[in-house]
């Protein structure tokens, strides 16, 4: 599904990602984890599209086509999904209809008819029930006024309603508590965990990893993966540290 060759990115003329690589089929979930500064949020920002990322060498496909030829709304309408570490705010415009405009701009890419809004609602009824959001606050503008468990909350059922074939998620546990680390990890599996589907998760605690358990787990480390395991790895890395593994 996505396949990652020696991918070299810079930020600011300053060289981030040296190299790395990396495949993640239909069906798996791969936890990234890795020290500050490592090149986690770059590389997801770099699968995602973000400008001011730039790809200095190397190739990512995804779904059999260039990623890094295609523009962000390309990779979106293709199955991408970014979630991100500290999702914005957008005044003025409500969940609903922000959803409702992604979802039926996709639909439009790839030939398939649009939703009808009772056929929306329904559908954004049944994904925010499994994140436990009233459908009030899917009518309230996109994060305004949102905690940050409610931010993260949102975006998993933004997630959900757009079905994507792979989840890059940034970061998703940051800010989050006991009870909505919970929600939201269940979540991910109840709409994200699919033979046809896939999840990246880049995290920097294990507790994350005891709801969405990872097939792979690897340590990102100086812009490259320098260690590949199961998830007892991350059991490894709460206890002795990156350090000690990526040595």
């Amino acid at each position: 599904m996505l396949k990652i060759d020696n991918l070299h990115a810079e930020v600011g003329g300053t060289q981030i990602l040296n190299g790395l690589d990396l495949e993640v089929n239909a069906g798996e979930v791969h936890a990234i984890m890795g020290p500050n500064g490592a090149g986690k949020s770059t590389l997801a920002y770099v699968l995602g599209g973000r400008p001011g990322y730039e790809v200095t060498d190397g190739s990512v496909s995804f779904m059999g086509k260039d990623l890094l030829d295609m523009d962000p709304h390309e990779r979106a309408a293709l199955g991408l999904f970014l979630g991100f570490q500290y999702p914005v705010e957008i005044p003025g415009v409500s969940n609903v209809q922000f959803l409702r405009e992604a979802l039926n701009a996709q639909r439009k890419s790839r030939g398939e008819e649009p939703l009808s809004a009772g056929d929306f609602l329904k559908l954004a009824r049944e994904k925010a029930a499994l994140l436990q959001m009233d459908m009030e606050m899917l009518k309230r503008n996109v994060n305004v006024g949102f905690s940050g468990g409610e931010k993260k909350r949102a975006e998993m059922v933004q997630m959900g309603i757009l079905g994507p074939k792979m989840a890059v998620l940034d970061e998703t546990d940051s800010g989050l508590d006991i009870d909505a680390l919970r929600i939201v990890g269940d979540g991910i599996n109840s709409m994200q965990r699919a033979p046809d589907k896939a999840v990246l998760l880049i995290t920097h605690y294990q507790r994350l990893l005891d709801v969405v358990k990872p097939d792979f787990v690897h340590v990102l480390a100086k812009g490259r993966i320098v260690k590949t395991g199961g998830a007892d790895l991350a059991v490894t890395l709460e206890s002795e540290g990156y350090e000690a593994v990526a040595a």
